[in-house]
């Protein structure tokens, strides 16, 4: 006799699949995303109660991501299965991810700068304006290897040991601190702890994502070393993980100095390679992609596992 504990990993394991798989095939949904309506939500509430203070910040995070996660785990008693096939899809986001890829990829090709410039946004928070085409063709394989982590990694896991919950309290999570988890003057004390939240809930997808780049090569000696060697210099606790193994992994180096909006900012370099050229951004849609589906399988596997031990 099938099990309560068995038949609900398989079910979770199913749910999550059958999101996989939707995004897969429609991506993000056209209209009415959810993450949207979060941000809009999100940025009113920062109007309404910002200021200068860490416990005001605080409060803003505990609302936001308590709120929805709360709401998700009210679905999640009566329809988990169905809740959390929902939830992974519209907050994976890796097929928009690797098509935006795609597309910087085209806009690089035909050497228009101009076109190139203005998709950075869709990728990270870098000034346009400074970058040169291999400018651009770097920020966008360092976008495309963090965000694997962000948009992809992080659901599937959290969505693996919480179900619906999870899913939400990840994405909620990581969409704060895109928005104001910055250390400028303005977000340093409001957004400390968005800032801080996103570190813990994205430790372990992370490192999963940095797993799954190893996996996936083409170089994974390369991959490992980087992993070992570089990203304990990165400033981010997590993003130099999948940044490093990805620029093992394509033979390429990454970081160094990085323009935003408020200034230049010196990295340490990643990976002992190439400086990342035009070429270079179509192998990181094909590297994402792959992560991907490694990352994917290896949390249903975890999942299939724990439910035939018994």
């Amino acid at each position: 006799m099938t099990s309560t504990r068995t038949r609900r990993l398989l079910g979770r394991a199913a749910a999550i699949a059958a999101g996989y798989a939707a995004d897969r095939v429609f991506g993000d949904p056209a209209r009415h995303h959810p993450v949207a309506w979060f941000g809009t939500a999100a940025d009113r509430l920062e109007k309404r109660i910002w200021a200068d203070s860490k416990p005001r910040g605080v409060v803003y995070a505990a609302v936001l991501v308590g709120g929805p996660t709360a709401i998700a785990a009210l679905a999640a008693r009566r329809f988990p299965n169905a809740a959390l096939a929902a939830v992974t899809w519209a907050s994976l986001g890796g097929t928009t991810l690797a098509r935006t890829g795609e597309r910087m990829a085209d806009r690089l090709e035909a050497e228009d700068l101009a076109a190139a410039r203005e998709l950075v946004p869709w990728l990270c928070s870098r000034d346009p304006s400074q970058l040169d085409l291999d400018g651009v063709a770097r920020a966008t394989v360092e976008s495309l290897s963090e965000n694997t982590s962000d948009a992809v990694s992080g659901t599937l896991l959290w969505g693996a040991a919480l179900g619906a919950p999870g899913v939400v309290l990840h994405r909620c999570g990581n969409t704060l601190d895109a928005m104001v988890g910055y250390r400028t003057p303005k977000w340093g004390n409001f957004g400390w702890a968005s800032a801080k939240f996103d570190d813990a809930i994205n430790w372990p997808p992370a490192r999963l994502t940095g797993i799954a780049t190893v996996i996936a090569g083409p170089d994974r000696a390369g991959a490992w070393r980087a992993w070992r060697d570089d990203a304990p210099a990165h400033p981010s606790p997590n993003a130099g993980i999948p940044e490093s193994t990805a620029a093992g992994a394509l033979g390429v180096r990454l970081g160094g100095a990085t323009a935003y909006d408020g200034g230049v900012e010196h990295r340490a370099t990643l990976g002992t390679g190439h400086a990342p050229a035009v070429a270079d951004v179509r192998r990181a849609v094909r590297l994402t992609r792959r992560v991907q589906d490694i990352t994917a399988a290896l949390c249903l596997g975890g999942l299939l596992l724990a439910a035939a031990t018994r």
